[in-house]
C-alpha cells in the first residue's frame, strides 16, 4: 500500500507541473489565444494563414483571343459606331480571380474613344449574372483614348472566372469611331444596344440588334493558378471555325483546350487561344474579291508577331495554314506561279521566328481539299512531306493523315466532311483535337 502511495504521490509530482503548462498555453473557452512570440529571422504567419510559399503562383495567361482584321466596305465594320454599346460574348480557356482586357484600334482612322467598359459573368443572351458586373479601368481612369494603330490593356479586374464559361464584355462608344477593328466571323452572337451607356444592365433588354463579329476586343488575359503558359492555334477558317454551328464553341482549338484542362493529364497547365482567320494566307493579304479588300487579314507573316508573339506567357503555337494560298473559291486567288518552295520558305521563316522568342512552333499538315487544282493538290503533298520530315518544328500534327479518306487522299473522309469539301465537321473537329500530342506541347523549343 505504501508502495502504491508513493507511486501516486510520485505521479502527482509529474503531471501538476505538466498541466500547470497546459493552462497556460490553452485559451479559455471565449478567450483569445495570446500571439506567439516571433522567432528572430523568421516572419510571424497568423494562425490559419497559408504561408505565401505554399500558395500555388498565379500567372498571366491567354484566357480568350481573336484575330483581328481590316474593315469591310460596307456593313457595322465600315460605318462603326457612335454612342452605342456593343456587348460581347467570349468563352474562357482558363479560369481565375483576376482578368485584364486589351482593346485594339489597329486599323482605325482615328482615336478610339471608350466611354466606359464593364465585365461580367454571362447567364443567357445579352443578360448577366446578377452581382457579377466589375468596371474595367485603364491607369486608373473608367474611360480611355486608344491611338490608331495601338492596343489598350486595362488594369487587372478582381473577377472569379471558370473555364469553359462564358463572359460578358460590354463596351460604350460614345463618338463616332468610324472603320472599326474587328474579327468577322465570330461564330459567336453578340449584342448592339439602344443609344446610350448600357455596359451597367444587368439584363439584356436594352440590346436588340445582334452580330455574330467582335469589335476591337482583342484578347481576355487571366489570372491564373492552374494555367502557367499560353498555346496559340494559328491559322485559317479551319481554325477559325469553318462550318460548325455558332454558339457551340466546338472549334477544335476548344476541344483541344479542353482534354489539356481535364484531369491530371500530361500538359495540364495550358490555356489554348484561338488566331484563325477564315481566308487567310500564309504569304499574300486575303480579301473578298467584290470589296477588294483585305478583310480577310493581312498575311501569316505580317500577323505572327502581334498574334502569337506578342500574347502574354506563349509557350507554344500550332500553325495550320497554307490552305487559301493554294486555292480558295471564297475571295481572292493567289498568283498562278506559287510553289512549294515559298510556301516551305514562309513556315520555315515562322518557326525561325517562334524559336527566337523562346516559343516552340509545331505545324499541322494542310488538310485534304477536293477544290483545288491538280497542280495545287501536288504542292500541298509536296508541303506536307517537308512538314512531316524538314525538322523545321518542334512537333508535326499530322491532321492530313487523321482527316483524309485512304481511298481518295485529296478528300475528306465523308463522316468528316462539313459538306463543302474543305472544311471539317464537328466530328472531324474533335478528331484534329485528338490528334494533337499533349505532352509535346509541355516541351520547350528544341528545333533551329
Amino acid at each position: 500500500m505504501r508502495r502504491q502511495g508513493g507511486l501516486r504521490r510520485s505521479a502527482a509530482r509529474v503531471l501538476l507541473p505538466v498541466l500547470a503548462l497546459v493552462l497556460t498555453v490553452l485559451p479559455l473557452p471565449g478567450a483569445t489565444a495570446a500571439p506567439r512570440p516571433a522567432v528572430p529571422g523568421r516572419t510571424a504567419v497568423p494562425s490559419g494563414a497559408v504561408p505565401a510559399a505554399a500558395r500555388p503562383p498565379h500567372h498571366w495567361v491567354g484566357g480568350w483571343a481573336t484575330a483581328l482584321t481590316p474593315p469591310g466596305s460596307s456593313g457595322l465594320s465600315a460605318t462603326g459606331f457612335a454612342d452605342r454599346t456593343v456587348r460581347m460574348v467570349v468563352h474562357l480557356a482558363a479560369g481565375g480571380d483576376r482578368i485584364r482586357l486589351r482593346l485594339s484600334n489597329a486599323y482605325g482612322t482615328r482615336p478610339l474613344d471608350l466611354g466606359a467598359v464593364t465585365v461580367a459573368r454571362r447567364s443567357a443572351g445579352a443578360a448577366t449574372v446578377p452581382g457579377t458586373r466589375r468596371a474595367v479601368t485603364f491607369g486608373g481612369q473608367r474611360s480611355a483614348a486608344v491611338p490608331v494603330g495601338a492596343e489598350a490593356v486595362s488594369d487587372p479586374v478582381p473577377l472569379r472566372v471558370a473555364a469553359d464559361r462564358d463572359l460578358v464584355v460590354s463596351v460604350h462608344l460614345p463618338t463616332p469611331t468610324g472603320p472599326t477593328t474587328w474579327h468577322g466571323w465570330a461564330k459567336q452572337t453578340n449584342y448592339l444596344s439602344t443609344p446610350g451607356d448600357h455596359t451597367g444592365d444587368e439584363d439584356g433588354t436594352a440590346f436588340p440588334e445582334e452580330a455574330t463579329s467582335w469589335f476591337f476586343l482583342h484578347g481576355v488575359d487571366v489570372s491564373s493558378t492552374v494555367a502557367a503558359h499560353t498555346v496559340v492555334a494559328f491559322g485559317d477558317s479551319i481554325t477559325e471555325g469553318g462550318a460548325i454551328p455558332d454558339e457551340v464553341n466546338l472549334r477544335w482549338p476548344d476541344i483541344l483546350a479542353r482534354r489539356l484542362a481535364g484531369g491530371a493529364r500530361p500538359g495540364r497547365g495550358l490555356s489554348v487561344v484561338n488566331a484563325g482567320i477564315g481566308g487567310n494566307r500564309l504569304l499574300s493579304d486575303a480579301g473578298t474579291a467584290v470589296e477588294g479588300r483585305i478583310n480577310l487579314g493581312v498575311n501569316a507573316e505580317a500577323r505572327f508577331a502581334r498574334d502569337v508573339l506578342d500574347r502574354p506567357a506563349v509557350s507554344a503555337a500550332i500553325v495550320l495554314l497554307g490552305t487559301n494560298d493554294l486555292g480558295s473559291d471564297s475571295g481572292v486567288h493567289p498568283g498562278s506561279g506559287l510553289t512549294s518552295g515559298e510556301l516551305i520558305a514562309g513556315l520555315a521563316s515562322l518557326a525561325d521566328r517562334a524559336h527566337a522568342a523562346g516559343i516552340a512552333l509545331h505545324a499541322g499538315t494542310i488538310t485534304p481539299n477536293t477544290k483545288l487544282t491538280p497542280a495545287a493538290e501536288r504542292i500541298r503533298v509536296t508541303v506536307n512531306r517537308w512538314i512531316r520530315t524538314g525538322h523545321a518544328f518542334d512537333g508535326v500534327i499530322d491532321f492530313d493523315a487523321a482527316l483524309r479518306d485512304p481511298t481518295a487522299p485529296q478528300r475528306l473522309l465523308p463522316g468528316y466532311d462539313s459538306g463543302d469539301g474543305v472544311h471539317p465537321n464537328i466530328a472531324g473537329m474533335r478528331t484534329m483535337a485528338q490528334t494533337v500530342d499533349l505532352p509535346a506541347l509541355s516541351r520547350p523549343p528544341v528545333a533551329g
